[in-house]
């Protein structure tokens, strides 16, 4: 409250109300509309927000099959790669080469990174499980199974789910895990919605952790689709 409004918090709030079942008081359609979208990130969440409020996103999703390089890459790191081929799908267009890029990119731990040469994270772990979902790759595939082990090696005596090793338990890490599982057809932990719901707060928003209480639009808004057991894209 307070602060200026800003694109992406704006698409992420999107998401999270579209899983949820509910629509922004006003339509942000014009706002997001004239927001300008530099990077693949930026394109692809804007095509995720922009398609959850049933706008035409064809020109978007053009520029965004722009960006693929002859590897297979969307943008310049596998995170950007990862959201690409999640709105690729949620547009109905094939992921083509960017889902062998994801397998490819594939740690020994069964995790992904950020970018190519990063350490591996829950966060583009669970992202990179929905997006070769999305793009068809089998829940029984080595890939799924794998990336759901590196996840459950995340998981904290608490029932939240940490960023990394030696991390604590946090709101977003825990929602990505439940939708990864979700996506890979698999029950998620009962404890971990336990753990969200003590990180609920009396405004309805939640907590980035036990601990810290940052960002609340951003995390409440990723909370959400968690919550809804809808992984991304959204159904």
């Amino acid at each position: 409250p307070g602060q200026s409004s800003d694109p992406s918090l704006t698409a992420w709030a999107v998401l999270g109300l579209s899983a949820a079942g509910r629509e922004p008081a006003r339509s942000p359609t014009g706002y997001l509309d004239g927001s300008s979208a530099r990077t693949a990130n930026d394109l692809a969440l804007r095509i995720l927000a922009l398609d959850a409020l049933g706008r035409n996103t064809d020109a978007l999703t053009d520029r965004l099959e722009g960006m693929r390089g002859p590897r297979g890459r969307i943008g310049t790191l596998v995170n950007s790669t990862i959201w690409g081929v999640i709105a690729l799908r949620a547009t109905g267009r094939p992921a083509g080469t960017s889902a062998w890029y994801l397998l490819r990119a594939q740690r020994k731990s069964g995790g992904w990174s950020w970018h190519p040469q990063g350490a591996p994270d829950s966060n583009d772990t669970a992202a990179a499980v929905q997006a070769l979902r999305a793009a068809g790759v089998p829940a029984r595939s080595r890939a799924i199974r794998r990336g759901l082990g590196y996840l459950r090696s995340l998981q904290r005596r608490d029932g939240g789910f940490a960023l990394g090793p030696g991390r604590a338990a946090d709101a977003q890490s825990t929602a990505w895990a439940v939708q990864a599982y979700v996506a890979a057809g698999k029950p998620p932990p009962p404890r971990a919605f336990r753990y969200l719901a003590e990180l609920r707060q009396a405004d309805g928003s939640y907590r980035y952790s036990k601990r810290y209480a940052a960002t609340p639009v951003w995390v409440t808004s990723q909370v959400l689709p968690a919550l809804a057991r809808e992984p991304f894209p959204l159904g």
